[in-house]
């Protein structure tokens, strides 16, 4: 996936930039006394010098790096470090820092040779048998297994194969006691998923009595179950990497904590199963670095105590679903006497409570992330003690009141991201006088927050990311913009934006990376795309203008014509404005970066362009509600990356094209509202992480596959409405395990209802989970989107999708009853069975469905009453019995008084009362009303009688005791009475007890004879 490897390639960057105090002390530690320079009279070990060649010999070195390792003495070679005293190689170091190994991997090494080694790695490396630096990291030795006889240089202290396209972890390298620094991070792409490179036992790690750093990022470690136990065993274990790993067992406790010096502890990016925010990070009191992010761990913030980790000073638990009170880590933390926290990323859970007065105590906190929680109340004012912030990130959140002024006084303020809160104020140009080193900013003009800047102010930063969203920036392009140079993300969706795109915005195409201008009413076409560098000479100025036909004025950097499109934009969203024409041909060939295409919501005509397919890391293609037509191309094969296609909304012809699932990933795809015709075809088997399928609006025929249920497991979203779709309703389809929404509407079906979808598991209990792909990326650049019938309303749902819990059926041709299974689906929120030939009776458990909102069972041949379980709905908000044969009376009681309009139950003769015209007789007054006037007076009748019958026997008991307490006489004859009564009962009961025996024994002898 070209987003993963790009987001990889990222991370891999950030850590080679990032050298852990282990790391330098693992290098400080093995660097002994060494020798590589020809000033050293160090003579090389023979027996040391052939290994090394016969080392040599299996590897494959196409840019000669090891071209130096020539002649007798070894200890000059490059890479190779020997002991000045003794002339034994000690340290080989052929790690490749060049980089230039790792783009070739990922498919993006554009100029120069690949520094990479290869090959085979020889086990005659055992001959250096006082070898205790050992680095190949960074090479390429694609997906060959880690040979296990590393675990017999029994000296090693330092062993590096990072990104070096080794796979599998052998346990013979719990043999290393000697080993402090063993670095695995094993991103092997394209080798990464084979599974014999997996690990599956981890038991070896405790037998590293010396280890200080361990990391292990990326290797598989989805089948180790107690990495954890093992790891516990490492007492001066330091650092302990293991992110990205697959790691599926996260433990709530443990017995005993005995990693005491571990300081840096990375989790993020696991599978965990069922994980819960674990307790015995209080024990964790060395801890200094604390990340476990991106692991979807739910649980209470409170499950730990933060008051003991007075070491820490880097916490990041974000996008997770931790819940809780966010003021108890804050005071938490602030309750130490050191306050060393200084990173503090809560992003993303479900976090809520009020920022507490003690966040000001956390004076030295550099990173406060808090965004996409349900934060509440006001910013406290002691924020202003929080005078070294380099990164305030507040956004998405429910924060109010006003904005305090101290946050811009600020000097070292980097990122500002406050969108999206209930903020007020006005924001004015003064505001950012002192924010000199501010990069990022993000707002959002919501409610009573208000932003005016001039189109002539002059920043006093260079911002890189700006985002201003539903700020009213319009109807001119913000001007100032151009005087941000260093600009790579622009988003000012929602703007009241009516000028065309500026030329000096065109000039940007080599430094923009991200585009968002949705949402306004820029008009225009968009110009065919020419791509030519930006920094002009009078050559290329004559060039252009000669080929092109584009007017070049150097002086103004203005461009007349023919203009350049952005070449290094991976996110490019023109949606909902007014562009029209044609989509440029040559968009693909010039945007070869391009993640995210979205032109929704525009008037663009003609064809989809053939050149798209050389846009390979392509993610997301959004084309939908325009006025595109031909047919569906058959070129989807070579866009491996994608995963949404939405060429909804257009005049698109022809079938659905057999490719168009060829892409692994593709988890949507809404074809709807075009003229697609032929059957459902095959090929749609090969979409088996579909989660949405919407081919409604079409002129579709054939029947609905049995192969759903084989195929597309994923499926939570099936809408094939307004087809001509035949045939039954296969019962497969009760076996999606996680389809919430079936929409079959308006559609030539037959036969019955299938029984069996009362059994449909996710619309049986309340989902608790988003469908939508687990990360923040696509949370960020795509929003789901459907047009559903609800209420009787049409809508297009948006964010609120994956709250629909949906069966409709309507307009078909089904006959028979309504399944009462049906009424197990209690999460079900709308239920339309309209316009179809159903008979016999509604459900009487039809109250079970308690979240039922929707309830259309119009226009059938249903009969009988209104079952009285219905007005125990008081979910429902939307129902329609009208044109059947229902009898009786209408309910008037709990949720039925809200039905007040008459079309509801129009068109059965036999119904009566309110709000029908038609009154019941007097004698045949409401059931349901009586039935719930006669179940008062009886509650009220069983009160008194219980109340009376109570007080009378306490008054009874208590008048009898007394009296036989002060006449003893009483008492005796009293007892006297009760022995003779039982001694008749008795006696009673014996002489009944003789006759039944009797009567049994004559029938047994009659029944003899």
């Amino acid at each position: 996936m070209a987003c993963c490897k790009s987001l990889v390639a990222l991370l891999v960057l950030l850590l080679q930039s990032f050298t852990p105090p282990v790391l330098t002390e693992a290098t400080k530690t093995t660097s002994l006394p060494l020798a590589n320079t020809t000033r050293d009279k160090v003579r090389c070990v023979k027996r040391e010098r052939n290994a090394l060649l016969t080392f040599k010999q299996s590897l494959t070195d196409p840019s000669g790096r090891l071209a130096s390792w020539v002649g007798s003495e070894c200890c000059i070679w490059k890479g190779v470090y020997c002991d000045i005293q003794t002339g034994n190689v000690i340290r080989l170091d052929l790690n490749d820092r060049s980089d230039n190994c790792y783009w070739k991997k990922m498919d993006s090494l554009t100029t120069g040779n690949s520094s990479c080694l290869g090959g085979n790695i020889s086990p005659a490396l055992l001959e250096l048998h006082y070898l205790e630096y050992l680095d190949l990291g960074g090479n390429d030795f694609k997906g060959l297994a880690t040979p296990t006889f590393l675990g017999s240089l029994e000296n090693l202290r330092y062993l590096n194969l990072t990104l070096s396209s080794l796979i599998g972890v052998p346990p013979s390298l719990g043999n290393l006691s000697n080993l402090e620094y063993l670095s695995l991070h094993a991103y092997a792409y394209p080798y990464d998923t084979v599974e014999r490179g997996w690990v599956k036992d981890l038991s070896w790690v405790s037998s590293l009595s010396s280890l200080r750093y361990l990391h292990l990022s990326h290797v598989n470690l989805s089948l180790a179950k107690h990495w954890l136990e093992s790891f516990n065993k490492l007492q001066s274990l330091e650092i302990l990497d293991s992110q990205n790993s697959s790691l599926r067992y996260l433990p709530y406790s443990l017995p005993k904590w005995n990693m005491t010096s571990l300081s840096y502890l990375y989790l993020s990016g696991n599978n965990f199963d069922n994980p819960v925010l674990p307790k015995w990070f209080s024990n964790a009191t060395t801890i200094e670095e604390l990340d476990i992010g991106y692991n979807n761990i739910k649980g209470p913030i409170s499950s730990i105590e933060w008051g003991k980790l007075c070491n820490l000073r880097e916490l990041r638990i974000m996008h997770n679903k931790i819940n809780g009170d966010i003021s108890q880590v804050i005071e938490g933390l602030s309750s130490c006497s050191n306050k060393t926290i200084e990173v503090l990323g809560l992003r993303s859970n479900e976090m809520t409570g009020e920022l507490p007065n003690s966040l000001g105590n956390l004076k030295k906190l550099r990173i406060f992330s808090i965004c996409m929680n349900m934060i509440t109340g006001t910013i406290p004012t002691t924020i202003e003690h929080l005078s070294g912030l380099q990164t305030l990130d507040l956004g998405e959140n429910q924060l109010k009141g006003d904005l305090p002024e101290s946050i811009f006084s600020f000097s070292d303020l980097i990122e500002l991201r406050i969108s999206t809160n209930a903020l007020e104020g006005n924001l004015s140009e003064n505001h950012f006088a002192r924010l000199h080193q501010l990069k990022v900013l993000t707002l959002s003009c919501l409610g009573n927050f208000v932003v005016n800047l001039s189109s002539e102010w002059i920043p006093p930063f260079s911002l890189i990311h700006v985002e201003l969203r539903a700020c009213g920036l319009g109807p001119k392009f913000p001007s100032w913009l151009e005087t941000q140079k260093q600009l790579r993300i622009v988003i000012l969706s929602n703007s009241s934006i009516s000028d065309p795109i500026p030329p000096w915005l065109w000039v940007m195409c080599s430094q923009l990376h991200w585009l968002d201008l949705s949402g306004n009413q820029i008009g225009g076409t968009l110009p065919r795309l020419v791509n030519f560098p930006t920094s002009f000479d009078s050559t290329v100025e004559f060039f252009v203008s000669y080929r092109y036909g584009v007017v070049v004025d150097l002086s103004s950097n203005r461009f007349h014509g023919l203009l350049p499109l952005w070449p290094n934009v991976t996110h490019l969203n023109l949606a909902n404005n007014l562009f029209s024409g044609s989509i440029p041909l040559n968009i693909g060939h010039v945007m070869t970066k391009l993640q995210v295409l979205d032109l929704s919501g525009n008037a663009f005509t003609g064809s989809i362009p053939y050149s798209i397919t050389r846009a390979k890391q392509l993610l997301r293609l959004d084309l939908s509600d325009n006025h595109l037509s031909g047919k569906i191309p058959d070129w989807w094969y070579s866009l491996h990356q994608l995963q949404v296609i939405d060429l909804s909304g257009n005049n698109l012809s022809g079938r659905i094209p057999p490719s168009i699932c060829s892409p692994p990933s593709l988890f949507w795809l809404r074809l709807s509202s075009n003229n697609l015709s032929g059957e459902v075809p095959n090929s749609l088997r090969n979409c088996r992480n579909l989660l949405a399928l919407d081919i409604g609006g079409n002129k579709i025929n054939g029947t609905i596959p049995k192969w759903f249920a084989e195929s597309l497991l994923s499926l939570q979203m099936l809408r094939m409405t307004d087809n001509k779709i035949g045939g039954h309703i296969p019962t497969q389809l009760c076996h999606l395990p996680n389809l919430q929404l079936l929409y079959l509407s308006r559609n030539n079906l037959i036969g019955s209802i299938p029984s069996c979808l009362g059994s449909l598991k996710l619309l049986k209990s309340v989902k608790s989970y988003k469908w939508v792909p687990n990360y923040y990326y696509f949370n960020y650049v795509f929003t789901s989107k459907m047009e559903l019938i609800k209420k009787g309303t049409k809508m297009t749902y948006t964010f609120t999708l994956e709250q629909v819990n949906l069966i409709d059926l309507s307009c078909n041709n089904l006959i028979g009853e309504i399944p009462s299974e049906i009424t197990n689906l209690s999460a079900l929120g709308t239920l339309n069975l309209s316009w179809n030939q159903l008979s016999g009776r509604i459900p009487e458990d039809i109250g079970r469905m308690q979240i039922l909102e929707t309830l259309d069972l119009s226009s059938n041949h249903l009969s009988g009453s209104i079952p009285l379980s219905m007005a125990s709905i008081t979910s429902l908000s939307h129902l329609n019995l009208s044109h059947n044969n229902l009898h009786g009376p209408i309910p008037t009681t709990n949720q039925f008084a809200t039905f007040t309009d008459p079309s509801c139950f129009e068109g059965n003769p036999e119904l009566c009362g309110k709000p029908l015209m038609k009154d019941c007789p007097q004698a045949k007054k409401n059931e349901t009303d009586r039935k719930f006037e006669e179940d008062d007076d009886e509650q009220e009748i069983r009160l008194f009688f219980l109340m009376g019958a109570g007080v009378g026997f306490v008054l009874s008991f208590l008048v009898t005791f007394i009296s036989l307490m002060k006449k003893k006489s009483w008492a005796y004859w009293c007892f006297h009475v009760m022995e003779e009564v039982g001694e008749r009962i008795i006696m009673c009961f014996l002489a009944f007890v003789t006759c039944l025996n009797r009567i049994f024994s004559i029938r047994r002898i009659r029944s003899i004879y």
